[in-house]
């Protein structure tokens, strides 16, 4: 793997006493920015995702991002292989080592099968789709909720397996709200760390007496699902052409006239957003 790269320009890091080799800039966000990089120790390449810090709460939330990731050993989970803090003048920098995923996210895959009008099989979509399950399932068995699930979010490898990331976004999956402030502050967090055509309805008008559980996780993972079959998210055309995403999801979902999909749920069975009921009541994540 580590001969498939020219290394030509060698600047070098150093994270938890080991050496990397700084081999290309791979991408950036609002304030993040990731840097493919090479271990001297070990020949093998990394992410290192640098996240800009401007103040203590921007530190805090690093943090929090590398205390979620070391709540996981899950071959579904993206693992931390190292951090840490740099300063930066009067600013910090939180370095997160990840691991290199050659093959980018699942949205690159979806994206490009469309752009050749081809899509994902069945068979391949169930079994991302299990993976993701099983991710998610991990998350919550913590007592979390991921909060920002999207294609974008969700790592490929060569095999299909996929793998959930940027869990910087994840906080407990029970939030019982009282009172108008709260839910207003929670509203606004919605709105700053949850990708807006991936939101659960309940967060964009959030009550004043209610709890917000991990069902917004499997809005969001209908959605995927959604992007799966059909190339694009439910509301993200909505949300391109400028229309109220927040109108949006209070109606039902057009499903496309499309042959090639069959999938269906086991007999006996109907889904509900976070989980599967069968006809006793018992509850159980979905089969797939």
């Amino acid at each position: 793997m580590g001969s498939t790269l020219c290394i030509c320009s060698r600047g070098v890091i150093t994270i938890e006493n080991k050496r990397y080799l700084f081999i290309q800039k791979l991408g950036e966000g609002g304030f993040s920015y990731v840097d493919l990089v090479e271990g001297v120790h070990d020949g093998r390449f990394y992410a290192l995702k640098r996240i800009l810090c401007h103040d203590r709460e921007d530190r805090k939330e690093a943090l929090h991002e590398v205390e979620m990731h070391r709540l996981f050993n899950h071959p579904n989970i993206l693992r931390l292989e190292g951090h840490c803090m740099m300063e930066k003048g009067p600013k910090w920098e939180a370095w997160l080592l990840l691991p290199f995923v050659r093959r980018g996210t699942l949205w690159n895959a979806v994206e490009a099968l469309r752009d050749r009008n081809v899509f994902l099989s069945e068979e391949k979509i169930l079994y991302i789709l299990h993976g993701i399950c099983l991710g998610l399932k991990a998350i919550h068995d913590q007592g979390y909720a991921h909060r920002d699930l999207k294609p974008t979010n969700v790592l490929l490898e060569d095999d299909d397996r996929p793998l959930l990331m940027d869990l910087g976004s994840m906080n407990h999956s029970r939030i019982e709200v009282n009172g108008n402030r709260q839910a207003m502050a929670v509203q606004d967090w919605a709105a700053q760390r949850c990708t807006i055509s991936y939101r659960a309805p309940e967060l964009f008008s959030v009550d004043s007496n209610c709890v917000i559980d991990e069902r917004t996780d499997i809005w969001s993972l209908g959605c995927v699902l959604y992007s799966m079959m059909f190339g694009e998210g439910p509301y993200d055309m909505i949300f391109q052409k400028g229309d109220s995403v927040a109108l949006a999801v209070q109606n039902s979902i057009s499903i496309p006239e499309n042959n090639r999909i069959g999938l269906h749920l086991p007999p006996r069975m109907h889904c509900y957003r976070s989980c599967c009921f069968d006809d006793a009541g018992s509850v159980g994540y979905c089969p797939w």
